[in-house]
C-alpha cells in the first residue's frame, strides 16, 4: 500500500488545500493498488516533492527534529541508497550521510569503485528521531508508524530519481520499501524488487561502526563493499 499522511495545520485555506491533495492521493493510490502498477505520478520534480513535504508535514510524534532532510545526488543514477533516518550531524547540516556513517559509506563506495556523486542518497524517514540525555541527542529507532508516515513520499522520491537499482541499507529502509518488517538476514544478497525495479538489501553503515573486534569489522566491511559492487554491476 502506498501511504500518505498529511497533517492538517495552518489556515482554513491551507487545510482545505491539503484535504484536496490527500483526497487526490487516496484516489490515485486506490487505482495503483487495483492495477499493481507504478506509483501514481503526482510531482514533476524533486524540488516540488520536497517543497510539498516541507509545507504539509509535521513530525509523526514528539521526539523528532524540526529539520526535514532532503535526499541528494545524481539524476537517474545507477544506485539509489536508502538509509534509515538523518542522524545528529545530518540534521544540523540538512544533508544526508555526512556524519560518521556517511563518511564510512563514502570510503566503502570508493573501495567498491563507485563515485558517490553518481549515486543518490536518501533516508526512509526524513527527520532525526532522538531522545535527550542532558544536552546530547541520542538516536532512537523509527517505529512502524514513523516509517509509514513517510512511505508514500519515499515512493514518489524513487519515481522521480529513477534509479537503475535501489539499495536498502538496514531494516528500516527495507521495511519502508517492502511495506512489512523483514529480517535482513533472510534477504541480504538476494535480488528483490520494488515496483518492477531491482532492489538489494544490505546493512546500514552504522552497523559496521558498532561492531566490536577487528576481525568482525573487516569481515562485515568486506561483505558490505562486495554488496555495493554487486548492486552497481546489476545496474
Amino acid at each position: 500500500m502506498i501511504f500518505l499522511d498529511v497533517t492538517l495545520g495552518g489556515s482554513s485555506a491551507s487545510r482545505r488545500a491539503v484535504m484536496r491533495f490527500r483526497g487526490m492521493m487516496m484516489a490515485n493510490t486506490a487505482s495503483h493498488e487495483a492495477n499493481d502498477g507504478p506509483p501514481p505520478a503526482c510531482f514533476e520534480t524533486l524540488d516540488a516533492l520536497y517543497a510539498a513535504l516541507e509545507r504539509t508535514d509535521t513530525a509523526p510524534q514528539a521526539g523528532f527534529s524540526e529539520q526535514l532532510v532532503r535526499g541528494e545526488g545524481a539524476a537517474r543514477p545507477s544506485l539509489m541508497l536508502v538509509g534509515e533516518q538523518p542522524g545528529h550531524e545530518e540534521d544540523l547540516a540538512g544533508r544526508p550521510f555526512v556524519g560518521p556513517a556517511g563518511r564510512l559509506l563514502d570510503s566503502c563506495l570508493e573501495e567498491a569503485g563507485i563515485e558517490r556523486d553518481e549515486t543518490f542518497v536518501t533516508n526512509a524517514v526524513k527527520r532525526f528521531k532522538f531522545s535527550l540525555r542532558g544536552k546530547r541527542r541520542l538516536h532512537q529507532t523509527p517505529n512502524a508508524g514513523d516509517i509509514a508516515h513517510y512511505r508514500w513520499w519515499l515512493g514518489e522520491e524513487i519515481r522521480l530519481v529513477d534509479p537503475a537499482v535501489i539499495v536498502a541499507m538496514g531494516t528500516t529502509a527495507l521495511h519502508a520499501l517492502l511495506g512489512k518488517r523483514t529480517t535482513l538476514r533472510s534477504v541480504r544478497g538476494e535480488e528483490l524488487g520494488w515496483n518492477k525495479r531491482p532492489l538489494r538489501a544490505t546493512v546500514h553503515p552504522s552497523y559496521l561502526l558498532r561492531l566490536r573486534g577487528k576481525d568482525a569489522r573487516e569481515t562485515e566491511r568486506a561483505r558490505f563493499v562486495a554488496g555495493l559492487r554487486e548492486a552497481a554491476q546489476a545496474a
